[in-house]
């Protein structure tokens, strides 16, 4: 027993001592991918199907050890077509993740234009105005609407459901969109670029519609769901409370009034403006000194 033990202890050893630092770099890469894939599976039916591919797994590797010769056929068959299989199962998730590796920080995409320039940041602070002020006079007389500002992520999908309007957004045109029975009434308003882009457009289920508050209609519900495979910022005014809330990455937030949406998109939509003049003086600088450096040539 003694000697038994040895041999593992001098086994254990030398497994220590052959690890090198890309192997540890190996292990902490491959921990980090398992607990991200099992937070992307968490609480979704994902992880049903996760258990289901287990149990079989263990069930064919028990069935292969008794040489069952048609069920070594079908295990065959399922490892030859497995990770076709899996990609299929798994599209909804692997959509998400893919998603959110695109809207992560270090994809981010150059800008195209620049946001510190007074005209972009007057007709976004426009807009940002005008959707408060909206909200909260459809927030009074209880009137439903589901606003979604479109930011980094592309809604063409989205928007392809709906109707092209692109019009300066403005008070009466909100109210006039989400006003009973009206064409429009029941579908989302897309903006993009500061502009009223598309109206009645239909947005996506939430993945994990099962467990989200049975209180909530189909306007939180479709919110919470564009907000998971998107970053833009969803505003739901209730029909029933004339509640105002946004949605954004996934969460629900409830509770807001015109002030309070107001310094929200504000603070998540336009820039800072002591960022804004530093911007400014740092281009006015770069522009007067190749200016000089022209002068001197």
């Amino acid at each position: 027993m003694l000697y038994y033990l040895s041999d593992i202890w001098n086994a254990l050893i030398n497994v220590f001592r052959s690890i090198t630092f890309i192997d540890i770099l190996d292990i902490i890469l491959l921990a980090i991918i398992l607990y991200w894939v099992i937070k992307l599976v968490r609480e979704t039916r994902a992880e049903q199907l996760i258990k289901g591919l287990v149990l079989l797994a263990a069930l064919l590797f028990i069935l292969n050890q008794f040489e069952f010769k048609a069920m070594r056929v079908i295990s065959d068959m399922i490892m030859n077509g497995g990770l076709i299989a899996l990609i299929v199962m798994f599209q909804p998730e692997l959509r998400r993740a893919l998603e959110k590796v695109g809207r992560s920080k270090v994809m981010k995409p150059i800008l195209l234009f620049d946001t510190t320039m007074p005209e972009v940041q007057d007709k976004e602070t426009r807009a940002v105005e005008q959707i408060s002020l909206a909200c909260e006079k459809l927030s009074r007389t209880a009137t439903g609407a589901l606003i979604v500002i479109e930011r980094q992520t592309k809604l063409g999908e989205q928007i392809e459901t709906g109707t092209i309007i692109n019009a300066i957004p403005s008070e009466e045109l909100f109210r006039n969109i989400f006003f009973p029975n009206t064409p429009l009434h029941d579908g989302a308003v897309i903006i993009r670029d500061a502009m009223v882009y598309a109206a009645g457009c239909f947005l996506p289920k939430p993945a994990r519609d099962v467990l989200i508050n049975k209180e909530l209609g189909s306007r939180h519900r479709a919110a919470i769901g564009m907000s998971e495979v998107s970053d833009a910022i969803i505003i739901v005014v209730s029909e029933e409370t004339g509640m105002i809330s946004i949605a954004e990455n996934g969460q629900l937030e409830r509770g807001f009034d015109r002030e309070k949406l107001y310094n929200y998109l504000k603070m998540k939509l336009l820039p800072d403006p002591v960022d804004a003049k530093k911007m400014k003086e740092k281009k006015k600088s770069s522009s007067n000194r190749s200016r000089k450096g022209g002068d001197k040539k």
